[in-house]
């Protein structure tokens, strides 16, 4: 008999490998409420007194009650608590406790770090954080580039990787407000600019709305091919070099060092400097050295936070050369997307500080780990780029496929992949990449993951039989 809630006999038998919490107490009242087991109006138990049934922290139900709310399940009254909606059919009889989801693994977004642990002291350090607020930071403009104190953060980021004093550091509003800053400084309309032939997107962009050309220069499974860069200098003297010698985005490629050093030297006999998107580089800490180490005097390195910390930290650092080309970067900054936001940079300055940020980085890589081992026990070995490192991969397409086909099976499902001709600057390959941190769980990536391998298992005339 539907009933309701508000006595404590709904206390939900949790999950806890199923993924967040949250979600999971959110799916079990769906669940619930979608079966008939609680009537339309029927209150649910106080949030304080269920965290303490669940043995959770009490923001977890506050965040499932909020996500029920988002699905249309659930509202709440001011003064009164939370009540079930009317108007919900019962699901079928075979429903599992769990909603078949989406997997829409377009995004290159790093994975929530697990460990309820680490959650919750992020959201205690976000109160701590809100509670020593100066209200300067608030109420007034911030100094373009990073105070000192940011900038100092910068360079304590770099440690390890680029040792670099502060007075070399910028803080820019994402790698992307780093990269249309550079090109606007180092470059004219209708220069050439050199990149790996799969590229950035975004870098194909600013390219693209700053007039420039880009000349792909060829890669393998290494990353760029020195020999090819050496040619495209001489026939076309470019202005610039971008590149992303660690985790390379799309194939995953690292650059060896001896092939950095060769392009280094390429790059200084021709006078071309490199801008150096460090990406990926916190996630890989036994990486070669990156560009800016082995070369500072030609290296122009951007090193964001969004793939290594949050996405939601629109935060870059961008190490120079030379003190001398800060005031034009400077200057960049303030004519494109002005100061970094002040209260995001004083966020990551002080995650940075206190180890917070390290502490998250750890968790991704934790994270990505476990997903990379999914993606190699489930799809095949032998067309497939990936590392441990990345939270994305490179799938080349086996036997008669074409990208467009595979795209095109996996809709109905759900699964959103990303094309080559995202990345090709010039003669798209049959291939995709598929970004493993942008699953919900680690259980939706598997069951999309296992829909590819078992689509790419027939031949494409077959495979809408199985999707």
């Amino acid at each position: 008999m539907p009933r309701s809630a508000e006595d404590l006999t709904w206390v939900p038998v949790l999950d806890r490998s199923a993924g967040p919490l949250y979600r999971v107490i959110a799916d079990m009242l769906e669940q619930d409420i979608r079966t008939g087991l609680f009537a339309n109006g029927a209150r649910l138990p106080p949030q304080r007194l269920l965290a303490e049934k669940l043995g959770v922290d009490f923001t977890t139900v506050t965040r499932a009650y909020a996500e029920a709310a988002r699905r249309g399940l659930v509202e709440g009254r001011v003064g009164q608590g939370t009540y079930v909606r009317g108007g919900h059919a019962p699901a079928p009889a075979t429903s599992g406790p769990r909603r078949n989801r989406s997997a829409d693994l377009r995004m290159n977004a790093p994975p929530l770090p697990c460990g309820q642990s680490l959650q919750d002291d992020l959201r205690q350090d976000i109160g701590g954080f809100a509670a020593e607020l100066d209200l300067d930071l608030l109420l007034r403009y911030q100094q373009v580039g990073g105070g000192p104190a940011d900038r100092e953060a910068g360079a304590l980021w770099l440690t390890g990787r680029v040792d670099v004093p502060p007075e070399r550091v910028l803080v820019c509003a994402g790698a992307q407000g780093a990269l249309l800053s550079l090109l606007s400084v180092l470059c004219e309309p209708g220069d050439v600019v050199c990149c790996e032939a799969l590229t950035y997107p975004g870098f194909r962009s600013l390219a693209a709305h700053l007039r420039l050309r880009l000349s792909p220069v060829a890669v393998d499974g290494h990353g760029l091919l020195p020999d090819a860069f050496e040619e495209a200098c001489r026939a076309q003297r470019p202005k610039a070099l971008y590149c992303t010698p660690t985790l390379h985005n799309p194939t995953t490629a690292t650059m060896p060092l001896e092939r950095r050093r060769a392009l280094l030297a390429i790059a200084r006999q021709h006078g071309v400097p490199i801008i150096e998107d460090d990406a990926y580089g916190a996630l890989a800490p036994d990486a070669p050295p990156p560009l800016a180490a082995l070369a500072p005097e030609a290296v122009f390195h951007v090193s964001g936070l969004a793939k290594s910390v949050s996405p939601a930290l629109r935060i870059a650092y961008l190490a120079v050369p030379e003190p001398c080309h800060v005031p034009r970067l400077a200057a960049a900054i303030r004519a494109t997307t002005g100061m970094a936001s002040p209260l995001t940079t004083a966020l990551a300055t002080r995650w940075i500080g206190n180890g917070t940020a390290a502490g998250v980085v750890e968790g991704i890589r934790r994270e990505t780990a476990a997903r990379h081992a999914i993606a190699t026990e489930t799809l095949p070995a032998d067309h497939v780029a990936a590392d441990p490192r990345a939270f994305h991969l490179w799938l080349r397409m086996p036997g008669e496929w074409s990208r467009g086909e595979f795209i095109a099976r996996l809709h109905p499902a759900g699964i959103g992949i990303v094309a080559s001709d995202g990345f090709a600057v010039s003669n798209p390959p049959e291939a995709v990449r598929i970004g493993l941190g942008a699953a919900e769980d680690r259980q939706s990536l598997r069951a999309a993951l296992r829909r590819m391998a078992d689509l790419l298992s027939e031949a494409p005339a077959m495979s809408s039989m199985i999707v």
